[in-house]
């Protein structure tokens, strides 16, 4: 009779271990969900907010020398100023925005390949690709008048009151006093991720606009932190403009304060855009 009892007692010890296994895996298993950082209020593991994309709102449309590879473009007085490119034909010019007719024109020597223009203290400076030499011109007579030399590629170029704001074709940005002194320097995010290729750059209402190598768009970028604020998407500009060669890309983007409007073209393109966003 007493061996008749012994399986009983086991299978209900059995019973009474699975029990115990089963409140111990809960428990472990509440404990792993309350620390998981897929839970809401997860912190730094939660994604950045994507920025918001807008369409700029054509104004008006302009003729273009489509001979110039737009490399730096900026208003002034009146008038665009733009810094074009390639090898032995590089320009500083001084352009009539509604007709595109080029009032002034001075060639860069062929070993240089023209990029990024800004305006300071009544000078004009446009870089240089690779050579590292900036030019310098009277912003009255648009005599070339100094030469200088700088430590990085040369891509896009501009200022305001305090600094030259230049890029370098990477996620950098540059701030260089007004002997082109480095300062600071910021890095360039879209929603947490680093953006390269950074092109020609505008300074309007205290944010930067940044125009991305090969893309259709603009970044507006806060001046403080690196961080893109929206994309200005201009791929309707682009399909406007019908161009075929790969390297006829969007590049150019030059601010009117009075009328709170933008100009905007690419390299060897027909059109100047001038738009609101």
């Amino acid at each position: 009779m007493k061996k008749r009892n012994i399986p009983i007692n086991l299978r209900k010890y059995n019973i009474k271990g699975i029990w115990t296994l089963w409140i111990l895996l809960l428990f472990l298993l509440h404990s792993c969900s309350e620390n998981s950082p897929t839970t809401p209020g997860g912190g730094d593991n939660n994604p950045p907010e994507e920025i918001p994309v807008v369409q700029p709102e054509i104004v008006a449309t302009y003729p273009h020398d489509s001979g110039s590879f737009t490399q730096g473009l900026l208003f002034h007085e009146g008038f665009l100023f733009e810094g074009s490119g390639r090898y032995g034909i590089s320009t500083f010019r001084k352009v009539a925005p509604e007709t595109g007719e080029v009032l002034h024109s001075d060639t860069l020597p062929n070993q240089y390949f023209g990029e990024g223009l800004a305006l300071k203290n009544g000078r004009f400076v446009q870089l240089t690709w690779q050579s590292r030499v900036a030019f310098i011109y009277d912003a009255t007579s648009l005599a070339q008048v100094d030469t200088f030399r700088y430590g990085t590629e040369g891509w896009g170029l501009t200022a305001n009151d305090d600094y030259f704001i230049m890029s370098d074709g990477s996620s950098t940005i540059y701030f260089r006093d007004d002997n082109f002194k480095l300062v600071r320097t910021i890095s360039v995010t879209r929603d947490g991720e680093a953006v390269s290729s950074l092109n020609e750059l505008e300074f309007a209402n205290e944010l930067i606009y940044a125009n991305v190598w090969r893309r259709d768009y603009f970044l507006e970028i806060s001046p403080a932190t690196g961080k893109a604020t929206r994309v200005i998407d201009c791929s309707e500009l682009v399909a406007i403009e019908q161009q075929t060669n790969p390297e006829h890309v969007l590049n150019g983007i030059a601010w009117r304060a009075a009328s709170g409007t933008f100009f905007v073209t690419g390299k060897n393109w027909e059109r100047m855009f001038e738009v609101i966003f």
